[in-house]
């Protein structure tokens, strides 16, 4: 185990451990700094490390699947660790488990296949994520052109912002009847040049703004369609 920096991080409630730089490590860990949290960078390349060191504050080299090395690093600390392991199985559940045994209160992990994620869960997962299953159907409800962009749930619930239907435009929201007719609610509304402002029945719909609307996913898909 080698640190590249001289001084490791110090966990509190706001620090989190990510394990793993890949693609999906890394983009967590920066977005994570970015949002004004310390991060702890685990990887066990070398080469991987030295390209993380000058964009991360506390990035190191150990192999996150020896629970010796993760208790030297004082894992057990952290309230949250992210497993960001991929393509290596075997490391990712070694390295969930050994998180485990430490005692992290709240362990994410990425998963590549339902098989590989029902393990993670087995050995002590709390939460697992499909990064990318979840961006391909992502890609595939907006591909269509009927959403600008769209977030699903795992209770199927989805937010979607979308256009509004030709029946809604210069009408109020009362009037329109939205939720009524399609079981959907609409959150929020953002007019061109105008801030973002959340809905209301009095809330009225012009041609040309953008609407964000939640519900169960199959009707929220089915509103869409429509616009």
């Amino acid at each position: 185990m080698s640190a590249k920096k001289k001084r490791l991080i110090q966990p509190d409630s706001g620090t989190v451990a990510v394990i793993g730089l890949g693609r999906f490590g890394g983009a967590v860990a920066e977005s994570l700094v970015r949002l004004g949290h310390e991060v702890l960078a685990i990887d066990e390349r070398a080469e991987i490390v030295q390209q993380w060191s000058d964009r991360l504050t506390h990035v190191v080299q150990a192999d996150a699947t020896d629970a010796s090395v993760l208790s030297q690093l004082g894992i057990g600390e952290f309230d949250r660790v992210v497993v960001a392991i991929g393509t290596d199985i075997e490391a990712s559940v070694l390295t969930v488990l050994a998180v485990e045994e430490a005692g992290v209160g709240e362990i994410w992990a990425k998963a590549i296949t339902a098989k590989h994620g029902r393990i993670l869960h087995r050995v002590g997962a709390h939460h697992v994520v499909y990064p990318e299953a979840a961006m391909g159907e992502r890609v595939a409800h907006l591909v269509t052109g009927r959403m600008i962009d769209f977030i699903e749930f795992d209770d199927g619930f989805a937010i979607v912002k979308t256009r509004p239907p030709a029946e809604a435009v210069g009408r109020t929201l009362a009037e329109a009847q939205l939720r009524t007719k399609y079981g959907v609610t609409v959150v929020g509304v953002k007019r061109p040049g105008e801030d973002f402002t959340y809905a209301r029945p009095d809330t009225s719909i012009a041609e040309g703004d953008l609407i964000i609307v939640s519900g169960p996913t199959m009707q929220v898909e089915t509103f869409a369609a429509i616009t």
